[in-house]
């Protein structure tokens, strides 16, 4: 059987934080990730006792905290001017996370390309050193989402930095949506830097650069959606194959759930709680 806990992201609900996880517990998940780069979760809004009373708040519901979102935006790690404020503001938000009991913070860095010779690559990998040596120091993990990139670029960019300390949130739905790359073969690639996972599904309608998809390349007007996201279940993910893949190499970490569009994301949210326990059932 299957050993997987079941985490939602409670942004997703688009509602009062608190009341948030209230709901994720109501609808039986085990766990929750929340985004802690901005608004009243960010590390300079969020002072020190209400940051206990979050702690006290998600223990009371019977779950726990998975991850901390991290994600800066603005094409991540590549904009070298913008690294310096970037990387001390990451370093605050795994701080906070340390604080709460968490040792995960999950983020995008950007689009990591295929050449070690780009500037780019080189610009990035910096910013990641420093991010890596930050977290190993503290026992913790910065950990880039899977999709702007095939796993087989970002396992060679992961290597480079010698640590651990940068890992991989492996997002299944991204990776099918912008590269078409398949995520049973992404488990495999990257399982040595696997730390926390994200359940969610979508559709490639058409392929589109993902250096345009990210924003890397301004000078291009988007006007149509290259993807769609869709309900866990009614995508490109092969739930049942990736899960498999996700215990082939013994990970016991969290499938956490996101939902970033739709009509009715909590009833969203509670199919897929549905879903994911089906399989994990069957297996």
């Amino acid at each position: 059987m299957f050993q997987f806990p079941i985490g939602v992201i409670i942004d997703s609900f688009k509602c009062d934080l608190r009341e948030a996880v209230v709901k994720a517990a109501k609808l039986g998940a085990q766990g929750i990730q929340v985004y802690a780069s901005r608004g009243e979760m960010a590390p300079e809004n969020l002072t020190h006792e209400k940051r206990k009373e979050f702690v006290s708040l998600v223990r009371d519901n019977g779950l726990v905290i998975s991850a901390l979102c991290g994600d800066l935006g603005g094409g991540g790690f590549t904009v070298p001017e913008n690294n310096k404020w970037k990387v001390e503001k990451s370093k605050e938000i795994l701080d906070m996370a340390k604080e709460m009991g968490v040792d995960i913070v999950t983020t995008h860095i950007g689009v990591v390309p295929e050449d070690p010779e780009h500037d780019r690559y080189k610009i990035m990998q910096e910013a990641c050193y420093q991010l890596a040596e930050y977290a190993d120091q503290l026992g913790s993990h910065f950990a880039v989402e899977t999709g702007p990139e095939t796993s087989a670029t970002l396992k060679k960019f992961l290597d480079s930095l010698g640590s651990k300390g940068v890992g991989v949130n492996l997002d299944p739905a991204n990776l099918v949506m912008v590269t078409g790359d398949d995520p049973v073969g992404a488990v495999h690639n990257l399982k040595d830097y696997i730390v926390h996972t994200h359940a969610k599904d979508g559709k490639q309608l058409f392929w589109r650069d993902p250096e345009i998809v990210y924003g890397i390349k301004k000078d291009v007007i988007v006007t149509d959606s290259s993807f769609i996201e869709v309900p866990l279940g009614e995508g490109s993910v092969d739930f049942p194959a990736y899960l498999k893949a996700l215990e082939e190499i013994g990970y016991r970490g969290f499938l956490t759930i996101e939902r970033e569009v739709g009509d009715d994301p909590a009833a969203d949210i509670g199919s897929a709680v549905v879903f994911l326990r089906d399989i994990i059932a069957k297996n």
